[in-house]
């Protein structure tokens, strides 16, 4: 309830009473939606800083505010020197309004879904206001002091309507015909439209539905005057979320003496901490859970490729059939019909090329069965691998669940599993490619056309390592040579695996992969974006992956 009418009206007097005598000297904002104000009567400071975003709208009463030196930018210009006269709450909506000694006011509009600060320097000056696309706000009209005065001893008039009804006595009049006519009738509750959820749920929880007319207009009557004249304040759990609270409804954590300042610098800070902390637990929850179904699902496709190799007639099997059977294949022969002593003495049909002769054929079987050995235990590593990130991912889960709900718990826990949030000034020192580390050597990876030209003419020194998935279009990568020290051979493998990774052939089953020192690598004249010829060149096989998953910034 801390938007809600009946809470601005408690607020409205207590800065009355506390602003008077001050001037605005301050207005800017340093972050998105937010509208800082800050006031002085020459002695004291005080601090006003309006949230008006969708996700959570609050004017804020900080005890001190220290201003950004950058990112911040002045607001309300007209603002700065007017002195406050009256702070008040527009009758039954969710507006706050500064009436200073000049006329000049600011409206702050408190709607969750399209909050607004509106000012105006006279009645018949243009608005300005903070969130330019909600236009319909200019039409908002302040109250002028008369109106003020008038709106005060109405709603004072109405409190001690209400408490005179209510005493030393639960009996109700009984509604008029006229009354019962009426929808309003039906449900009292429906005359106060400002009493909203909190309210609501108060009533329910007393009662309220299955209740006679009668009682229902008794019930209503005695939730306004604990609204008008609060006995105290309560921060309470409400469907997970901290509410502020002028009724005892939900889950009370603690109950406050009526000052509406004090509860608000309770509860803002309480909020956005609580807030801060859900925030981040989903966004650790999501991430774990994403990084164990890929681990998982990488874990899945790598057996199934090694199911497939184990249960297929492999090249050497093959290799080792066409050397046995040599002589009944005839010269040119497109295949031959042999006995497979692998299978159980099975025929088997061998495809041939004509073009091609039998030994030379097995002579390439057999370096496919070596690629294939490779491919084997490069599968087996990652199975291994991504099953073991995947029980990490899950082990992480639990302890997540078990961790207590407090915001420096959780981000000391996710800086020792290294899970922590990347900054935006992090984020703006890091290089525009994809970075990864191993054994201490920065790998780094193009990401489109453009970024491979700008990695490879501007980044790269010339003893750096480049790779480069061989005759096809890819990413390029550059190993960043370290004084002294040679690129160790994994090093290189999982470097070249990002190169058929990020390449055309990420699909296939071994790709090979181009590896030269940077100096052997030029750009011709005239050639298109990503386009390089290479001079001198080693070529290396590997399996199309990326070892870096967990730990590579993607």
């Amino acid at each position: 309830m801390h938007n809600n009418y009946y809470f601005l009206r408690q607020l409205a007097p207590a800065l009355t009473q506390q602003l008077a005598g001050y001037r605005v000297v301050t207005c800017f904002s340093q972050e998105k939606d937010e509208l800082v104000i800050g006031l002085t009567n020459g002695t004291a400071e005080f601090w006003l800083r309006a949230q008006l975003s969708v996700t959570f709208t609050v004017l804020a009463l900080p005890e001190t505010f220290h201003r950004a030196r950058a990112n911040s930018v002045d607001l309300l210009p007209d603002l700065l020197g007017q002195e406050v006269a009256e702070v008040s709450a527009l009758p039954n909506d969710r507006v706050l309004q500064l009436r200073f000694r000049s006329n000049a006011t600011l409206l702050f509009k408190l709607y969750g879904p399209r909050p607004n600060a509106i000012f105006r320097l006279t009645p018949d000056a243009p608005v300005e206001l903070f969130h330019q696309r909600y236009t319909a706000d200019a039409e908002i009209q302040p109250l002028l002091e008369d109106e003020n005065s008038r709106s005060t001893l109405g709603a004072t008039h109405e409190s001690e309507s209400a408490a005179s009804s209510n005493a030393n006595t639960i009996e109700p009049e009984k509604p008029s015909t006229e009354i019962l006519a009426t929808k309003e009738a039906v449900n009292p509750f429906k005359r106060y439209p400002a009493l909203a959820d909190l309210p609501t749920r108060y009533l329910r929880d007393h009662g309220y539905d299955p209740a006679p007319l009668a009682v229902k207009e008794q019930l209503v009557r005695e939730v306004l005057l604990l609204l008008e004249k609060p006995k105290a304040f309560y921060l309470t759990a409400v469907e997970g979320r901290t509410r502020l609270s002028l009724l005892p409804v939900g889950e009370v954590e603690r109950t406050l003496p009526p000052d509406p300042l004090a509860a608000l610098r309770l509860f803002v800070p309480l909020t956005l901490g609580r807030r801060a902390y859900e925030m981040e637990l989903r966004q650790v929850r999501q991430l774990l859970e994403r990084r164990a179904d890929e681990a998982t699902t990488s874990a899945s496709m790598a057996r199934t490729r090694l199911y497939a190799l184990e249960h297929t007639a492999g090249y050497r099997q093959t290799a080792d059939l066409i050397m046995a059977h040599l002589s009944q294949i005839p010269a040119g022969a497109s295949s031959v019909d042999v006995v497979d002593f692998y299978q159980d003495n099975q025929p088997r049909t061998i495809k041939l090329k004509p073009t091609e002769t039998p030994q030379r054929t097995a002579q390439n079987l057999y370096r496919k069965a070596k690629n294939q050995q490779i491919e084997t235990r490069q599968l087996t590593e990652r199975v291994e691998r991504r099953e073991a990130e995947a029980l990490w991912c899950l082990e992480r889960l639990e302890e997540l669940e078990n961790l207590p709900a407090d915001l420096r718990t959780l981000r000391t826990w996710r800086k020792q599993h290294q899970l922590e949030p990347e900054t935006k000034a992090k984020a703006a020192q890091e290089l525009p490619f994809k970075v990864f580390e191993d054994a201490g050597f920065t790998i780094l990876v193009g990401r489109n056309a453009q970024n491979n030209d700008l990695l490879t003419q501007r980044y790269a020194h010339k003893d750096d390592l480049w790779l480069h998935a061989k005759d096809v279009s890819g990413s390029h990568v550059v190993i960043r040579h370290r004084a002294g020290q040679p690129v160790p051979e994994p090093v290189v493998e999982h470097a070249a695996q990002l190169a058929a990774w990020y390449s055309r052939r990420q699909n296939d089953s071994l790709c090979p992969v181009t590896v030269t020192p940077k100096k052997f690598v030029r750009k011709p004249k005239g050639a298109l974006p990503g386009q390089v010829l290479v001079e001198r060149e080693k070529v290396v096989l590997v399996v199309p992956a990326n070892p870096f998953e967990r730990n590579g910034t993607l």
